[in-house]
């Protein structure tokens, strides 16, 4: 238990110092141009990426025969 305690801790605090250096480099750096259109990118990116996703699995999935539920009446 400790260890994944551990590992949370260190997760909880480098997802904050990421944010901390993300804001950073967005608001006071001369990277803030090419910051922000790789965060454009990646998002659009995830956002096609499971659409494309969605289209993949409804094309190759086949078909499952219907199923009736009985009633005991």
């Amino acid at each position: 238990m400790a260890k994944r305690q551990g590992t949370g801790i260190m997760i909880f605090v480098l997802s904050i110092g990421g944010f901390f250096l993300y804001a950073y480099l967005l608001m006071l750096s001369e990277w803030s141009p090419v910051v922000l259109q790789l965060s454009i990118l990646m998002i659009v990116g995830g956002i096609l990426g499971v659409i494309s996703w969605l289209g993949y699995q409804m094309a190759t999935t086949s078909k499952s025969p219907p199923s009736f539920i009985e009633d005991d009446n």
